[in-house]
């Protein structure tokens, strides 16, 4: 094969996912001849362009009717908006809070800006966030129990509840598949739906930090009613006519910028 520029080479890449359904790092190394370090620069590239999946040692077409992502291959998408919602999500934490971090890949942003903190109680079901916050001395972590979902790194159950229930939360962070203003907020999961109906209910303020694509898009199980939801965080892109039809529901909405 001709040496290719790397505007072509990921061109034909993505070809390749689009026609196979799946490509791997190693046989794209071979194939055009450069490094498995380039390959995997090159799926980056594109996964962060929304026009591939990463997974563990290649990559996947987009597909829009896909009902649910495991949290590996989430925590690629939108990357740089999560990272800044995350950030804003951080900032409303304070010293000697207890907080709740649902086990999205949104939460999971959160987290990392929060290992500074000092007296702070986090309680959470995502083994991902628990990890996260391993080297934050400042950071009293809970996991509640239940059974694990291996695909999003969860433990799911409302059984494991019962030994948080006399703690003051407040505010909880909850990522969502979907929100739609009739609805609320969903998720593609019926048992994450059902773990974070109450996990909304213990707190004092609920805050939805969703990235653009979320908006308008329904999951088959709600958890949590736009009259349940203090705040939503999210990116510049949100489309402007439905953030404007939940500000006029009553509910506060914050849009965050690069």
């Amino acid at each position: 094969m001709k040496e290719l520029s790397v505007a072509e080479r990921r061109q034909e890449i993505l070809e390749r996912v689009s026609v196979a359904g799946r490509v791997a790092v190693f046989d794209l190394s071979q194939d055009f001849g450069v490094s498995v370090v380039t390959i995997r620069s090159d799926l980056q590239a594109l996964a962060e362009g929304n026009l591939v999946l990463r997974t563990h040692g290649g990559a996947v077409p987009i597909t829009a009717g896909l009902p649910f992502l495991s949290l590996s291959i989430r925590r690629q998408q939108q990357v740089r908006e999560k990272a800044h919602i995350g950030a804003s999500a951080a900032a409303l934490v304070r010293d000697g809070d207890a907080i709740i971090l649902d086990s999205s890949s949104t939460a999971l942003a959160i987290a990392g800006n929060l290992k500074s903190h000092r007296y702070l109680t986090v309680v959470t079901n995502g083994l991902a966030i628990a990890q996260e916050l391993l080297d934050a001395p400042g950071v009293s972590v809970v996991v509640v129990g239940g059974t694990l979902r291996r695909d999003t790194a969860s433990l799911v159950g409302t059984a494991g509840l019962q030994p948080i229930s006399h703690l003051n939360i407040n505010k909880g962070f909850f990522g969502a598949h979907g929100l739609a203003p009739q609805v609320g907020l969903t998720d593609v999961s019926a048992e994450e739906a059902e773990i974070k109906r109450p996990l909304v209910a213990m707190c004092r303020e609920a805050i939805a930090v969703l990235d653009a694509t979320k908006w308008g898009r329904t999951g088959i199980a709600s958890f949590a009613s736009l009259a349940d939801v203090a705040l939503v965080i999210t990116d510049a892109h949100a489309p402007a006519e439905l953030v404007e039809e939940v500000r006029g529901l009553g509910v506060r909405v914050e849009t965050v910028h690069p």
